[in-house]
């Protein structure tokens, strides 16, 4: 069987947002065993699952992607949208924009110090949409 469910998040600010209880309060009911399949529908933010007990580890991503992909590189090309829009899209890529978590036990089998980050790469990006398909 497979549910599905589309959110929208509310607006973040840029960088590194554990959304673990969003997810779990918006998911459809989770099944004994299964898969939870998350997919952001943007290509300027990401998804990704990591440390989810100090916070100081979403700042180091933060500072860390912003030297590898930086802001006013001049090799970029599509500029128009901002200074944040190229590597926005490059950041998209790298973390990526879809995460899959397997249900044990009606639950998400995430490790114990696993947590989903939702990550807002553009300095304005709005509300973003999530879609929750569930396969049991």
């Amino acid at each position: 069987m497979i549910q599905q469910r589309e959110i929208t998040l509310p607006r973040f600010r840029r960088g590194y947002h554990l959304i673990t209880s969003v997810i779990e309060e918006n998911v459809p009911k989770l099944p004994e065993k299964g898969l939870l399949h998350i997919l952001v529908k943007h290509t300027s933010a990401g998804i990704t699952l990591n440390e989810n007990a100090d916070p100081t580890v979403r700042t180091d991503f933060e500072s860390f992607i912003n030297k590898m992909i930086p802001e006013n590189d001049s090799v970029y090309v599509h500029t128009y949208e901002g200074s944040d829009d190229m590597p926005a899209h490059l950041k998209s890529s790298v973390i990526g924009a879809e995460v899959t978590i397997p249900i044990t036990n009606y639950r998400l089998n995430l490790g114990t110090w696993q947590g989903v980050y939702f990550c807002e790469f553009r300095n304005f990006g709005g509300s973003r949409k999530l879609v929750l398909t569930v396969f049991s």
